[in-house]
């Protein structure tokens, strides 16, 4: 081969890889970082769906005695499925009362539909509203629509959580026992022990596309320490119309609260409910209370 020869090979060579650098710059990186961004969240591992998660730390809410933590029922949330360029989003907003004509009317403006306004907690002081969304289109726009919402209240949008190094100590939980009485493995946010179980309710369809669990399919039980030897459960069963009777009557009998009995969403199939419910006592025996509520569920 002559030396021109050998030239014009390397010339070529460096020219495609020239073109194949350009060609992995264009490249997407994952589905859900254009998403990741608009929200102001770290980018997230690949996977099929994306959820952020908005605690309202900047409330100070109480029931009775009990400091409600945001882990146990102040956070605010939306989960993504789909494809970048088509996707479902569905989550719920934690907002004081003079923030839900805000957010209503920002999310009606974009483009998301408010399927439902409504309380999950009762006797809390401030009042406070959860408004659930949904929408459908394109990821990132979605993302910015719902970012722009968020704006108008006072939630914390930062990546860093709100330090806690001078909060005094507090009670604790056994949580591997809790998990073993309420028959799940579940995980620690804080000081709340929170479980996610697949119910009667978990598998629905809108508009003809399943819904998965990370857009708010599933049960969801938390529970917080607030004293030694005394814990606070709250969260939502979801569940059928066929199940929901069974289901009040282990919570009522157990003594736990039913707070809220309502939809999310709206035109799903088959139709689904959700069950809200407060509960405060000895930590096992909440566990072992809604561990028959949970088999009542399925």
């Amino acid at each position: 081969m002559t030396k021109g020869a050998v030239f014009l090979r390397l010339v070529l060579t460096f020219i495609l890889l020239l073109a194949a650098s350009g060609l992995a710059a264009q490249q997407p990186g994952g589905a859900w970082d254009a998403v990741a961004r608009s929200l102001g969240k770290p980018v997230p591992a690949a996977g099929k769906t994306y959820r952020a998660t908005f605690p309202r730390s900047d409330l100070h809410v109480r029931v009775g005695t009990v400091a409600v933590e945001p882990a146990l029922a102040l956070t605010s949330w939306m989960g993504f499925a789909g494809s970048p360029d088509s996707c479902d989003v569905m989550g719920d907003l934690v907002l004081g009362e003079r923030e839900v004509p805000l957010v209503i009317a920002a999310l009606l403006d974009r483009g998301i539909d408010v399927t439902a306004v409504h309380h999950h907690l009762l006797g809390e002081t401030p009042r406070v509203f959860y408004v659930h969304f949904h929408g459908r289109g394109a990821a990132a726009e979605l993302a910015a629509k719902l970012h722009a919402a968020l704006a108008l209240t006072a939630t914390p949008l930062g990546t860093t959580p709100p330090s806690t190094s001078a909060a005094p100590t507090r009670a604790s939980l056994d949580t591997a026992a809790v998990f073993a009485a309420l028959g799940v493995h579940g995980r620690l946010a804080g000081d709340v022990a929170q479980v996610s179980i697949p119910t009667s309710g978990s598998q629905v369809a809108l508009a003809g596309r399943p819904i998965p669990a990370a857009l708010g399919m599933n049960t969801a039980i938390n529970l917080e320490p607030f004293a030694p030897g005394r814990a606070a459960a709250a969260g939502d069963f979801v569940l059928t119309g066929d199940h929901l009777r069974g289901v009040l009557r282990a919570l009522t009998t157990a003594s736990i609260r039913v707070t809220a009995v309502h939809n999310h969403m709206v035109g799903e199939e088959p139709r689904v409910f959700f069950v809200h419910f407060w509960g405060e006592g000895d930590p096992l025996d909440l566990a072992r209370e809604l561990r028959a509520a949970i088999d009542s569920a399925r």
